[in-house]
């Protein structure tokens, strides 16, 4: 087993071991762990893939991590400000593998993410915010309990390979 998978399975295993401490009742651990976890695992074997290491100089490693060129992906927000992301890159890859469709979990996202700062610029309510933006708290919910699912099966399999090769 790989040592990332390894450290990543291991805290799965601390989270769902502190968790079954705690009471009668089992926990799983918190589901952005669990992401997270995954995510890491992915852009660790992503980077490896590509024979990086953190020897290999912060500009090869960022590059490789979060892509390069202009990026792809792109949204304007209600607050006026534009978000950006890369579809190339490990992050990207990971995103790919976990959400199935990294445009629609960044649009997605990057709408649930800016929602109160939405509210405020706007002088309206959370609630109406929300109201009025439920599709993209749909797909956000859909999307990641996608990644939940598939993050698990991935940690628990212990195999963060594509299986396509170096996506």
């Amino acid at each position: 087993m790989r040592a990332r998978t390894a450290t990543a399975l291991a805290v799965l295993t601390l989270l769902t071991g502190s968790a079954c401490t705690a009471g009668p009742t089992h926990h799983a651990p918190p589901a952005d762990d669990v992401i997270k976890a995954a995510t890491r695992a992915l852009t660790d074997d992503c980077l490896i893939r590509q024979g990086l290491t953190p020897k290999s100089g912060r500009q090869r490693v960022s590059d490789a991590l979060f892509g390069t060129g202009r990026a792809e992906l792109s949204l304007r927000l209600p607050t006026g400000y534009v978000v950006r992301t890369h579809t190339d890159g490990c992050l990207a890859a990971a995103q790919r593998r976990l959400y199935g469709d990294q445009d629609r979990w960044f649009r997605s996202s990057v709408v649930v993410n800016n929602l109160r700062p939405e509210a405020e610029r706007t002088g309206r309510p959370l609630s109406e915010v929300r109201a009025a933006h439920r599709a993209e708290i749909a797909e956000w919910r859909r999307l990641r309990a996608r990644a939940l699912t598939t993050a698990t099966a991935l940690l628990e399999g212990g195999g963060t390979t594509h299986p396509k090769g170096n996506q």
